[in-house]
C-alpha cells in the first residue's frame, strides 16, 4: 500500500451525487474497513460553461455558492452511505477544477482510487464515463471502477 511509514493507507473515492458515485462510495467504504484505510471522499466543482460567456463579470460571491453546493453533495452522500457513525476515518475534499484533474491530484500517493462508471453528464450509452476513463489512464495508483453489476453491500 502506498503512503508514508506510520500513516494509514488512503483510499480516494469520487463523489458527484449520482447513483454511480454512491455505489462507488459504498464499495470504497467497505474496502477501507477491510484494509484499515482512511477514506477520502472527493468532489470537484466548476463554473457552468455558460457562466460569464457574455464577457467579464464582476465577482458576485457565486464561487462560495458552488463550493457550498459541492460540500452539501459530499455530506449527503456520506450520510446515506456511511450513516451517522462511520466505522472508518473519513476525510472530505471539495476543490475547484475538472473532476478528473481533482481526483488525480487527490489520488497522488493514495493506495487506491475508486470511481463509478458513469456520473452526471456525458453519453448515457457509453461503457465508461470520460472521468473514469481519464483516471484509469493517468492515475499513479490502482483504480477500481464500480459498475452497476458490481456487488456492493448496503
Amino acid at each position: 500500500m502506498a503512503g508514508h511509514p506510520g500513516q494509514k493507507p488512503r483510499i480516494v473515492v469520487g463523489v458527484d451525487g449520482s447513483e454511480s458515485s454512491t455505489r462507488a462510495l459504498r464499495w470504497a467504504l467497505r474496502q477501507a474497513e477491510t484494509t484499515g484505510s482512511t477514506l477520502e471522499a472527493v468532489t470537484a466543482w466548476e463554473f457552468p460553461q455558460m457562466y460569464g460567456s457574455l464577457g467579464w463579470m464582476p465577482p458576485t460571491g457565486a464561487e462560495a455558492d458552488f463550493q457550498r453546493v459541492a460540500e452539501q453533495i459530499v455530506a449527503e452522500a456520506l450520510a446515506e452511505a456511511a450513516g451517522p457513525e462511520p466505522t472508518v476515518d473519513i476525510v472530505t475534499k471539495v476543490a475547484y477544477g475538472t473532476p478528473a484533474g481533482v481526483l488525480l491530484d487527490a489520488a497522488d500517493g493514495a493506495s487506491l482510487l475508486v470511481v463509478g462508471n458513469r456520473g452526471y453528464g456525458g453519453f448515457t450509452g457509453a461503457l465508461l464515463g470520460s472521468v473514469s476513463q481519464h483516471c484509469t489512464q493517468h492515475a499513479t495508483c490502482p483504480v477500481v471502477i464500480v459498475r452497476p453489476t458490481t456487488e456492493v453491500p448496503e
